[in-house]
């Protein structure tokens, strides 16, 4: 049962060592969406969860044990998460990190706290429903469980038009925000898979397993940041079980 979720970006320069200085801080605004971060891993990890899942679109659906390490080597970046070779697909490779990073991992994957980590890789364009039953089956694997989800919203104005605004693409962020602080599942589960190539969505995947996992159950939820300094929209929000009756 979906006990707690956070939704986390996954830019290649949240990892320190990407600028080429293992002690530097992220730059400029990615210094806020750092911090975003750190707090949502944060709630994760004080939710008393029995197992923690780290979701990820990827090229295939597969699962990794805790000790899998990942890398920045695609970007021309000498860079591994972890120990061993690197297999992790790059969202669940800076999902890692943020794990190492808020002591819930050490580096060879051994969980700091005790608490058993996974991680899933889901091809980015899966359809809606095979989401949602992915998010259900994770939700099952333990009476209480702590749910990850790394992901871009949209950079199309990265891609097509630096610097300038992109009516479309405002609107679809704007409403993925807005469900996120609502922990609106039900609207997660209705994106449309066909917007993640016009829109150069990342996340949209790793959102519906979210939004699979939390099965209708009521969860409160949290905009943590929402920023776009490179024209490509990174969101951060926390979900834990309601308070309300």
């Amino acid at each position: 049962m979906l006990i707690a979720g956070a939704v986390c970006p996954h830019p290649p320069l949240l990892i320190p060592a990407a600028l080429g200085a293992a002690g530097s801080d992220p730059p400029g605004e990615l210094r806020k969406v750092a911090a975003a971060a750190g707090r949502a891993v944060a709630g994760l990890a004080a939710a008393r969860a029995e197992l923690l899942v780290v979701v990820g679109g990827g090229a295939a659906e597969r699962e990794y044990g805790a000790d899998a390490a990942g890398g920045l080597h695609a970007f021309g970046v000498e860079v591994t998460v972890g120990a061993g070779e690197p297999v992790l697909p790059l969202s669940l490779t800076v999902g890692r990190w943020l794990l190492e990073r808020g002591g819930i991992l050490n580096h060879t994957g051994v969980p700091a706290g005790g608490l058993p980590v996974l991680f899933q890789e889901v091809p980015r364009h899966t359809a809606a429903g095979d989401c949602l039953k992915l998010g259900r089956i994770l939700a099952d694997r333990a009476p209480r469980v702590a749910l990850l989800a790394m992901g871009d919203s949209s950079a199309r104005p990265a891609r097509e038009a630096p610097g300038g605004p992109d009516p479309v693409a405002q609107d679809y962020d704007e409403e993925v925000a807005e469900a996120l602080a609502a922990a609106d599942a039900r609207w997660l589960a209705r994106l449309d898979p066909a917007l993640d190539e016009e829109l150069v969505v990342a996340g949209r995947a790793a959102w519906q397993v979210l939004a699979g996992a939390a099965g209708g159950r009521r969860m409160d939820g949290r905009l943590l940041c929402m920023s776009a300094p490179y024209g490509v929209t990174y969101l951060v929000a926390s979900w834990e079980e309601s308070r309300r009756d």
